[in-house]
């Protein structure tokens, strides 16, 4: 049986952070059970680089973004000012949010979502695109706590927590919850001591609050 396999989708202005903390805990996870998962940085366009949200950081996407195969989707947030005027050129997070949003990666997510074998994460502001993007109404989430209003206003119900399992949707609060959901995705797919062995090698303990959802606790 081939591994599952877990995409992080990098977007122009995305956090480095929000995609090196779990791509690492993955691939360990990965490592402490012989192969099970593949771990990959994808993009809608493809091979090639991706520049971050910070100045002089890009990383390489190593393939297309696929909706159809099962595993994960990762949605990290972006990084950037949090005030500015966009008629300048001032590349905010709100407008690099609006930008992925809508881009051609969302149909591709939205696809992910629809597909039964695939768990969405979305972290930081990856949850609050996705809300933009219209995929998550009515679906019950987080996102970081600048964002909690947006994302209330956009049908979302809204949850303060570290992380929040909606069944095959799970987000997580600000920029570190992004390794707090990847431990959780281990935990929740393979098991609490797989989860447990990346901690230990990680020498860090999950935080915050876990929530299931009604959808969730229903299945």
């Amino acid at each position: 049986m081939p591994p599952l396999r877990a995409q992080l989708v990098l977007f122009d202005g995305f956090d480095p952070l929000d995609v090196i903390a779990p791509y690492e805990a993955l691939m360990a996870g990965s490592g402490v059970l012989g192969g099970a998962l593949a771990v990959e940085l994808v993009s809608a366009g493809g091979p090639g680089p991706v520049r971050s949200g910070l100045p002089g950081i890009s990383l390489a996407a190593s393939t297309t973004l696929d909706p159809d195969t099962p595993g994960f989707v990762l949605v990290p947030g972006a990084v950037g000012p949090v005030d500015g005027d966009p008629d300048a050129g001032d590349e905010t997070i709100p407008v690099l949010l609006g930008r992925f949003a809508s881009s051609d990666a969302m149909p591709l997510i939205g696809r992910a979502l629809d597909n039964p074998d695939v768990t969405v994460a979305a972290y930081c502001g990856g949850s609050l695109a996705l809300a933009m993007a219209g995929l998550i109404e009515g679906r019950t989430a987080t996102t970081h706590v600048l964002g909690i209003d947006m994302l209330d206003a956009s049908g979302v119900n809204v949850v303060r927590a570290r992380v929040v399992d909606d069944g095959d949707l799970i987000s997580g609060g600000g920029v570190t919850s992004g390794l707090d959901v990847a431990l959780y995705l281990l935990e929740r797919t393979f098991g609490s001591m797989t989860a447990r062995a990346v901690e230990e090698l990680f020498e860090y303990e999950r935080r915050g609050v876990t929530v299931q959802s009604e959808r969730q606790l229903a299945t």
